[in-house]
C-alpha cells in the first residue's frame, strides 16, 4: 500500500476556515483532546471497520444510512461529517451532496484519517473528489459560525470529554434551519434491555476483539455507553439516531 501523506487540512476551502482558526494554530492546540482516547482510536484504526461489521453483522451501515438521511443533507449542500473515523458517513454524505457540494470529514485521529483518505483514493466514484480530510479537535471546530448546512455525528459524541461544549460546537457552526444528525450506541432505560447489552459487551464484543489484541481497548465501550446521554431518538437495534435543529 502506498504511503499517504495527511496534512492537517487536505485541501479545504479557505472560506470554511475561520480566520482565528488558522490550520496550524488549531493543530498545535487540540483543546481539551483526551490523550488517552485520541491513541486508543489510533490503535483499533487497522481493524476497526472490520470489527463493526462483524460485531453489528453490518447492521451499522443501515444505522449510518439513516443518520446521513435525518441530516436532510441534499445536492450542492456544504456538510460536516464530525468524527469521521474511517470516512462511511462522509461517502454516504457525498452521494448526497453530489459534485456540487462539499463534504469535510474531522477527526482527532490521524491513522483513522489515513485510512478515511485512502479509501478515498481507492474508490472510483466521481462524487467521492468533493470530501476533504481534516485532523481536528470536535471541541474546537476550526470554521466560522453558521457555515454548514447539514451536520453528522457516528459514534463520536459519546466519546468526547466535554459532550456539552461539543453539541455547542455543532449549533455554532451549524446554519439556522439547518439539522445535526447524532448516530451512537443507546443507553437503554429498560433494565432488561441494559442487562442484555452488558452481557453482549462482555461475552461477544470483548472477547471477539480479544482476537485483534484489543481487549483493553472494547472493555472501555461499556463505560462509555454508562456514561452517555439518553434521549429520544429512532431506535435501531444497538444503535439509536437523534437529531436536533436550529431553528
Amino acid at each position: 500500500m502506498p504511503t499517504l501523506q495527511l496534512t492537517p487540512l487536505l485541501h479545504c476551502r479557505s472560506s470554511l476556515l475561520s480566520p482565528e482558526n488558522s490550520v496550524f494554530r488549531h493543530r498545535k492546540l487540540r483543546l481539551r483532546c483526551s490523550d488517552q482516547r485520541q491513541a486508543l482510536f489510533s490503535r483499533i484504526a487497522p481493524v476497526y471497520d472490520n470489527l463493526n461489521d462483524l460485531l453489528s453483522l453490518g447492521q451499522h451501515r443501515v444505522w449510518k444510512r439513516m443518520a446521513v438521511s435525518w441530516s436532510g443533507a441534499k445536492r450542492g449542500d456544504n456538510v460536516l461529517d464530525i468524527c469521521c473515523g474511517s470516512g462511511d458517513l462522509a461517502f454516504l454524505l457525498s452521494e448526497k451532496v453530489g459534485l456540487d457540494g462539499q463534504v469535510i470529514g474531522v477527526d482527532f485521529s490521524r491513522n483513522q484519517l489515513l485510512i478515511a483518505s485512502s479509501r478515498q483514493q481507492e474508490r472510483s466514484t466521481l462524487c467521492y473528489t468533493n470530501i476533504e480530510w481534516l485532523e481536528g479537535d470536535a471541541l474546537n471546530l476550526p470554521f466560522s459560525d453558521k457555515n454548514f448546512d447539514a451536520i453528522t455525528m457516528g459514534y463520536g459524541l459519546r466519546n468526547v470529554t466535554d459532550k456539552e461544549r461539543a453539541v455547542e460546537e455543532i449549533f455554532r457552526v451549524l446554519k439556522p434551519g439547518c439539522k445535526a444528525s447524532i448516530l451512537d450506541f443507546n443507553k437503554s432505560m429498560e433494565p432488561i434491555t441494559g442487562v442484555i447489552q452488558e452481557w453482549m459487551i462482555d461475552n461477544i464484543v470483548v472477547p471477539v476483539a480479544t482476537n485483534y489484541g484489543l481487549a483493553e481497548e472494547y472493555r472501555y465501550l461499556k463505560s462509555s455507553i454508562q456514561e452517555y446521554l439518553t434521549g429520544i431518538g429512532a431506535a435501531c437495534s444497538c444503535g439509536w439516531v437523534f437529531r436536533c435543529q436550529i431553528l
